[in-house]
């Protein structure tokens, strides 16, 4: 995982007199509450991560996984939104740092649905627990002792030391066993994926058990870091080796595209180092602290280099114990598990096309949809150009018979609403009107400064599914509230449908008389929504 340092803070104060000559066209816009307008946008980040994280706790208490995995996702992407503000002020920086820490806490050690092997944060939390476990081995100053397992040309160099041997004794033994047998179905569904493209760029096979310690080959995973995908590229990283994300999309968890983007960065590190094991010590720490340390220690032997952080000390041994065993697993007392090779055939779609939609004509499941295009972040297609469909083989031609024989307007789904903004309006206003999320209409409509729009300006809101009921003030919801019928899709879940509609997945069970843990929602199924008015 390639680390980056979380930044947040203040946008430049506004023109104190908004209304003059030369800003006659814009608006400091009011914030929840009357907050001071001169204020930046990450007290607001702040106090949304702390309703998720309420919420993610509340969640893995009643073992509700797909609700932890999701609010955490929505925290991890708000953090990711801080880092482009700027520098934070001394007040924001005690309070970024103090969430931190309860966040990192409670993250590490508390949340018991995670620990599932279907958990996409499994496979980082699982090396981060190991190497706190495992102390690196201090070796004396001078040649490094070492056994060589496989040393050919083109090929990473694989070799045994002591500290090798303790995480092959961890992965072959009862706790870390059955998590590397998840890694080895894994490798087998994605090898004929990523393989080619690793030989096309004339990149070691061995690269592929990179992608395995950082994500377990899970394409959806996220780390503490904000780190996404298979190789989990940070935001700043992966925008520089050409994966985009926005509010439909985000590249870093397309298979394909996150592992050309890899090979491209790891090209680059190669060049600066000409050593396969600080390239890889670079991909996880950081090209500039492994030049340090060279320096610090005047060598190019990683195992010398022991001002490390312990984390990166075990990084290589780490890689070095899964790279031996997957080359020879049998000798090791795995047996390869069989998958089906993840195959693909692709349909371009010229318009946004709802995944239920989709899912139906191809007669598979809204999860199988997702599965194939793990780069999708909302419940359909991108509203803008083309875009390539994933189906599983075999799938295509039903598909496009399919397709053709239903009417257009039952193909593609309308997601925009487009409005106006007035005086007096923010985002705030706006998002509550709509009952969608502020930092939905800012990513769509690609807003950098959260609390400065301007007037007559036409925003793009994205609107959701749903049947919209106004109220009255005796209608049983809240005051100042409008009801929402809303039909339930396959693939929902009560934390995204909370999310689309700007309210809470706890008020919704509330609102329906659902129970944790007993009352799961179901295709077809109508839930009662209370929106609040704008």
């Amino acid at each position: 995982m390639v680390v980056s340092h979380i930044q947040a803070g203040n946008n430049s104060n506004p023109d104190p007199n908004p209304l003059s000559p030369a800003n006659d066209q814009e608006l400091v816009p009011r914030l929840e509450n009357s907050v001071d307008e001169s204020r930046n946008r990450f007290p607001q980040i702040i106090q949304d991560v702390k309703v998720l994280l309420a919420d993610v706790i509340i969640a893995d208490n009643h073992r509700d996984t797909l609700e932890v995995i999701f609010n955490l996702s929505r925290i991890y992407d708000l953090l990711m939104e801080a880092d482009q503000i700027g520098d934070m002020n001394q007040e924001d920086q005690d309070e970024f740092e103090r969430f931190e820490k309860s966040f990192l806490d409670i993250y590490t050690h508390k949340l018991e649905t995670i620990q599932s092997s279907d958990a996409p944060v499994t496979a980082e939390r699982f090396r981060h627990d190991i190497t706190e476990v495992i102390e690196p081995l201090e070796i004396e100053m001078g040649k490094t002792k070492f056994t060589v397992v496989d040393d050919r040309d083109g090929h990473i160099p694989l070799v045994r030391n002591k500290q090798v041997d303790q995480f092959i004794t961890y992965f072959t033994t009862a706790k870390g066993r059955k998590q590397f047998e998840i890694w080895l179905k894994r490798r087998e569904e994605y090898k004929n994926l990523i393989l080619p493209i690793l030989k096309e760029n004339e990149l070691p096979e061995e690269l592929f058990i990179l992608a395995m310690i950082e994500s377990g080959l899970n394409p959806k995973a996220y780390s503490r870091a904000n780190a996404s995908g298979m190789w989990q590229f940070i935001y700043s990283t992966g925008k520089k080796y050409g994966l985009k994300r926005d509010w439909y999309i985000d590249e870093r968890r397309d298979p394909v595209k996150s592992t050309k983007a890899a090979c491209a960065f790891l090209r680059y590190l190669y060049t600066q180092f000409d050593n396969w094991y600080l390239t890889l010590a670079a991909y996880n720490a950081g090209e500039g602290r492994i030049l340090r340390a060279s320096r610090l220690h005047q060598t190019y032997d990683f195992w010398q280099m022991h001002s490390l952080p312990r984390d990166t000390r075990n990084y290589i041994p780490y890689y070095l114990a899964a790279a031996i065993i997957a080359k020879d697993p049998d000798a090791y007392g795995f047996k390869v598990p069989k998958a089906a090779p993840f195959e693909y055939d692709e349909f371009v779609l010229e318009h946004s096309a709802d995944l239920a939609v989709l899912a139906r004509v191809a007669g598979i499941s809204v999860k199988t949809i997702r599965k194939y295009n793990p780069e999708l972040r909302q419940s359909a297609s991108p509203a803008e150009g083309s875009y390539l469909l994933k189906l599983p083989k075999g799938k295509i031609d039903h598909f496009v018979t399919a397709w053709n024989l239903i009417p257009e307007s039952e193909r593609f789904a309308p997601q925009f609403l487009v409005h106006r903004v007035k005086y007096g309006e923010s985002l705030w206003t706006i998002s509550r009107k709509f009952g969608v999320s502020i930092h939905d209409i800012a990513s769509v409509n690609k807003i950098r400064n959260r609390h400065k729009i301007r007037v007559g300006t036409k925003l793009k809101v994205p609107v959701k599914g749903g049947n919209r009921v106004w109220g009255t003030g005796d209608n049983g919801g809240p005051s100042g509230h409008y009801k929402v019928v809303y039909k339930v899709k396959r693939g929902d879940t009560l934390g995204q449908i909370a999310e689309d509609y700007g309210t809470r997945a706890s008020k919704i069970r509330r609102w329906n008389i659902l129970k944790y843990g007993s009352q799961l929602i179901y295709p077809g199924q109508k839930l009662i929504i209370w929106v609040k008015e704008g």
